[in-house]
């Protein structure tokens, strides 16, 4: 690890007092009303991979799931102020992520707020047309901002900032806290070149008011950390990041939440920028810190260890991410049960570490473990069931590849039908999903399937038919040549071409859809060509022409441009 992080975790044995702060809302609340929170801020989403979660949502009691990484509800500072309010980013697909510090109003300030008035730092109570103005367009933009009228509350954000100056001076710590307002707004829109000009100014003012080293300059710079993270300006990001952790290790001590929380965003931009080994250990230490504070069970801290598993496996570090996998599980058996879609697609990430390290038993008593109770969770015909379905079907060839040569034909036959009916139901239920009849309007897949689910199924159904061709080719080596059959591959081969033709198929492929198109189309292309050569008639001959025109059209190049 570079010398700097180390310095950094060995700050972690160094006792410096506590200051306690108020948890961040995920809404637009004045400061006196924000109330800690038990839960984890929504921006504490991480991506997923496509293997265990799939686009859409799914109910888990009052949990709702989404498969795409978005910051969602991503929450700014509040920097000073009763009118200084806490602006959420929705909608932004960045793996940026926030806790957000707020610093609790001291209690000095406690009667000026109640009453309406802004104490500021020589003691005197400034109160004129302007700052009323100032709280009362702050007011309603939130107001406006919640209602989704975006327009409005610019305009009233903009306003408050003009009247801040007036009543308060240029220079004022409120002035930073509307600037703040007005910055968080822009990065919600992605207007992040806007938003970091406003962010500037904020922090030095700030930094005029209370010093280079004050909590509030942490929060700010946390902030614009944020902005940097979600515009790409990685080393920018870092900067801020590392300049708010110093700050906070001293105020508020290394050992509390709000610091892990810095140091969990610094090991991301790191992992970005390629230094992986010293982002594992900061993401490491953050959940350590979590875990000290009595918050190891929380979903933050679950989070945490979600996103370090998943930068393990990048590495090929499979042992570590399992013991951090099933730390993950055996939390989440504890908290929610088996009746919980957390608990579910955590045990199936298990299961595909499981297979990396030959552990095929055990991931497969995972995945029947997971289908079973997707099965009590979900509705019938649901997509999620679908997935765990090819994995399954997936799982049960890896096992009898690994154990041909012990095998007889009796064994071999029963891997086959058994990846086969796997599959067969997962395309019964994806087709379903896509394409319903009259007859399922008692099931999920009837017409209220979204098209986010029309994705999620599209992806499940292209990586079946792959599968398909799999359970040919598997096929083919253990059986006689008279016995040999492609036909089941020349049907996943029509499946994916007709897919793609049809009319509404169009609008749905997105990027992830279009990747799994070009992965379904070259495997079977590959398959068909490698291995039933001498069997292709010249309906196979028009399916083989059609599918390399498709991956031109896709924009990538056919196994014989290659």
């Amino acid at each position: 690890m570079a010398a700097p992080y180390r310095r950094l975790l060995l700050l972690r044995r160094i006792p410096t007092p506590q200051l306690h702060t108020a948890a961040a809302s995920h809404c637009l609340v004045p400061t006196a009303l924000v109330k800690p929170s038990s839960g984890p801020s929504a921006a504490e989403r991480v991506e997923t991979p496509l293997s265990t979660l799939w686009p859409g949502s799914a109910g888990d009691g009052n949990f709702k799931h989404s498969w795409h990484s978005k910051l969602g509800s991503s929450v700014g500072p509040v920097l000073i102020g009763q009118a200084a309010f806490l602006l959420g980013l929705s909608n932004s697909y960045a793996s940026a992520q926030e806790d957000s510090v707020s610093p609790a109003a001291p209690s000095d300030q406690a009667e000026a707020n109640a009453t309406g008035l802004q104490r500021i730092e020589d003691g005197s109570v400034v109160s004129n047309e302007h700052t009323a103005k100032w709280r009362v367009f702050t007011d309603n933009a939130r107001d406006f901002f919640q209602k989704k009228q975006l327009a409005e509350a610019e305009n009233l954000f903009q306003a408050a900032l003009l009247e801040a100056k007036e009543g308060f001076g240029l220079r004022d710590p409120h002035v930073a806290s509307a600037l703040n307002n007005l910055a968080e707004f822009c990065r919600l829109k992605k207007e992040y070149e806007k938003a970091e000009l406003l962010y500037l100014e904020a922090i030095e003012i700030l930094e005029e008011s209370f010093g280079s080293d004050d909590i509030r300059v942490a929060t700010a710079l946390h902030s614009l950390g944020m902005c940097y993270h979600l515009h790409h300006k990685f080393a920018q990001a870092q900067t801020c990041y590392e300049r708010a952790l110093k700050i906070e290790g001293r105020v508020m001590g290394v050992g509390n939440p709000e610091y892990a929380s810095t140091l969990y965003l610094l090991a991301k931009v790191l992992s970005i920028q390629g230094e992986r080994r010293a982002a594992e250990s900061l993401a490491e230490e953050s959940i350590r810190i979590l875990e000290e504070a009595g918050l190891g069970e929380s979903p933050t801290c679950i989070q945490r260890m979600k996103y370090l598993s998943t930068e393990l496996i990048k590495s090929k570090q499979f042992a570590e991410a399992e013991i951090w996998q099933r730390k993950m599980l055996h939390t989440l058996e504890l908290s929610k049960g088996w009746d919980s879609l957390h608990t579910t697609h955590t045990a199936e990430d298990l299961s595909l570490t499981l297979q990396a390290l030959g552990k095929f038993k055990e991931s497969e008593e995972l995945l029947e473990r997971s289908l079973a109770a997707k099965k009590k969770i979900l509705p019938e015909g649901h997509f999620l069931v679908a997935g765990t379905l090819v994995h399954l079907a997936r799982l049960t060839l890896l096992k009898f590849a690994c154990d041909v040569k012990n095998s007889n034909n009796d064994v071999a036959t029963y891997y086959i039908a058994r990846a086969q009916q796997h599959c067969n139901d997962s395309i019964r239920i994806t087709e379903g999903i896509l394409n319903p009849s009259s007859t399922d309007q008692n099931k999920f897949n009837s017409t209220s399937a979204t098209d986010r689910e029309k994705i999620a199924a599209t992806v499940i159904l292209l990586q079946t038919l792959d599968v398909i061709g799999l359970t040919d080719i598997t096929a083919k080596h253990v059986q006689a040549p008279w016995e040999q059959d492609y036909t089941s591959t020349e049907g996943a081969l029509h499946k994916c071409i007709s897919l793609y033709r049809e009319p509404d198929t169009r609008r749905l492929v997105t990027k992830v859809v279009k990747q799994n198109f070009l992965r379904c189309l070259r495997a079977l292309l590959e398959m068909v060509e490698d291995h039933f050569l001498t069997q292709q008639t010249m309906e196979l001959q028009e399916l083989l022409s059609e599918a390399r025109q498709i991956i031109e059209e896709l924009g990538g190049e056919s196994i014989n441009n290659q």
